[in-house]
């Protein structure tokens, strides 16, 4: 297993995993912004600069399964308390290859860095781009340790027609060839869980983003 967030989520994309043995690895954030856990099977990884000991005495504290302690709302609760950041939600984490040629969707590039996707975008991303189709908008940055990531939005009176499905197989077109594009979803958004599978991309895990104020 690689000693970096990077190096671990590289290998994930190749389909290598920590070994499922129960235990949490901690490593150390990539940048200010990134701090967090991802949840693989039977192994977690906490990535933060907090001391490492702190991270595992108050796992042990937890008085849960240690297959579920870093996603136990008690530890991420005591992780914000200790960090001072926010989140949002537990997601999917999802990922999928690239794919050769144009995306299969007429797609029209948002260049205004103004615009209030692409400024929502950059909170978490570097080299945002976002694209926009009849009904939909596609969103591509660097997340988390530099990954590619993905997001899509499909308005509410054209949904149900396989936009989702279409935007999210457009953007394994748009990345660097040879790299995976990383999604998280939401757990309880069944439709967009739905649409990004479809496109292509797997479950690896469960992830949990600790935000920066």
């Amino acid at each position: 297993m690689g000693e970096t967030l990077a190096e671990i989520l590289d290998a994930a994309a190749r389909g290598q995993f920590p070994p499922p043995d129960g235990t949490t690895t901690v490593v150390p954030s990539p940048n200010h912004r990134d701090a967090g856990v991802i949840a693989f099977t039977a192994h977690s990884v906490v990535f933060t600069d907090e001391d490492p000991r702190w991270v595992r005495d108050t796992l042990a504290g937890m008085g849960c399964d240690a297959l579920a302690a870093t996603m136990n709302p008690r530890f991420l609760g005591a992780f914000l308390d200790r960090t001072g950041r926010s989140t949002d939600t537990i997601d999917l984490l999802t990922v999928a290859q690239t794919l050769p040629g144009p995306p299969p969707l007429d797609l029209r590039e948002i260049e205004d860095p103004d615009h209030p996707r692409v400024t929502k975008a950059r909170e978490r991303r570097d080299n945002v781009r976002v694209w926009a189709a009849d009904g939909g908008i596609l969103v591509l940055g660097r997340g988390v340790a530099g990954r590619w990531e993905t997001a899509v939005e499909v308005d509410e009176d054209v949904r149900h027609r396989g936009l989702g499905r279409a935007l999210a197989t457009a953007a394994r077109h748009l990345v660097p060839a040879g790299e995976p594009v990383w999604s998280q979803q939401a757990t309880g958004n069944a439709r967009s869980v739905r649409a990004f599978q479809a496109a292509g991309f797997r479950p690896v895990g469960a992830e949990a983003l600790l935000l920066a104020r």
